[in-house]
């Protein structure tokens, strides 16, 4: 008995090659991997992890210990495809300028491995399945604060602020510190003193987090038009904010000390403070003397940070 084997199909010279079954079966395996891969990135994962890191502490701090799971399970669920809708409908509304940048012009859009109408369905449908998520399981509260992120991400800052203003990434950060409050409302239905201390803990971090940043790819906003402080301020402007927001930072976190926390929450937040403060002003001398210049030596610093500041309260809110 003769086993029966594929045999590569001959062409006539100067005709491409003729894929085999196995072959044309591989390659649009490798184009849906591709094609998924895609949509994942226009979500920007690694902000969802900031979700991750302060929305889980905060809602320990509102229930005063582990809430259940599937509360757990709903907001984060439901608060990851807020992040990632506000985040594709960025891109796709950035499509622009992207294109223009060194940083992102190898994102789907521009390199238009997604069409832009997909991405804005993807973006609006991730959108509606997240608050509606919110709405059933959670509270109304908690939806409305979900809504209000996406949009003011969207629309007030994307579409305005980013491109108009210096302060674009100040009015910037109230996106990145709606977590907190959306993680708060949705085990309580209220939002205490204490919401509004993490949220400011957050909202004050991201221009210390993001200028740094700002500073390593100050030629590729300018390329893109784009007003990043970096770019039209002077270095002792930049560096007074940096210094500043630091500062504010640290202070708000120890503003959350007296709202019910311990030792265990107050002497991480002191020691890691110091160590934020001080890479800051860091920073701000290598600059000023025009010495080399590692700027995401205190980005990379400020998410350790905001982790390490989430974690004690995290800890605090069990023990």
């Amino acid at each position: 008995m003769s086993m029966i084997t594929e045999r590569p199909v001959s062409n006539p010279a100067g005709q491409p090659p003729v894929r085999t079954t196995v072959e044309t079966s591989v390659a649009a395996r490798r184009d849906v991997r591709a094609v998924v891969a895609a949509y994942v990135t226009l979500t920007k994962p690694r902000i969802v992890e900031l979700l991750l890191v302060t929305t889980v502490p905060a809602m320990m701090l509102a229930h005063g210990g582990m809430p259940s799971l599937w509360l757990v399970a709903v907001v984060l669920v439901g608060g990851s495809l807020a992040a990632g809708a506000a985040s594709v409908i960025n891109c796709y509304i950035d499509r622009d300028i992207d294109q223009l940048m060194r940083r992102t012009k190898r994102r789907p859009l521009p390199t238009h491995t997604v069409t832009p109408r997909n991405a804005l369905i993807f973006g609006l449908v991730l959108a509606a399945v997240s608050v509606a998520m919110m709405a059933a399981f959670t509270n109304l509260l908690a939806a409305g604060l979900t809504l209000a992120a996406i949009v003011y991400y969207d629309v007030v800052y994307t579409l305005w602020l980013k491109r108009t203003t210096t302060a674009n990434t100040f009015w910037g950060g109230a996106c990145g510190a709606a977590p907190v409050l959306i993680g708060w409302a949705a085990v309580t239905g209220t939002l205490a003193p204490a919401a509004w201390a993490l949220f400011a803990v957050v909202f004050f971090w991201q221009m210390p987090h993001f200028y740094p940043l700002a500073m390593k790819y100050k030629d590729d906003y300018a390329r893109a038009g784009i007003p990043m402080l970096p770019v039209v301020a002077s270095t002792r402007r930049v560096n007074g904010e940096i210094i500043g927001f630091a500062w504010l930072t640290v202070a708000s976190s120890l503003a959350v000390w007296p709202l019910g926390m311990s030792l265990i929450y107050g002497v991480p937040a002191v020691v890691v403070g110091a160590i934020f403060v001080v890479e800051a002003h860091k920073l701000a001398r290598r600059v000023a003397r025009g010495q080399a210049v590692k700027p995401m030596r205190l980005f990379h610093w400020s998410t350790t940070y905001l982790t390490i500041v989430f974690a004690a309260v995290a800890l605090d809110a069990l023990i």
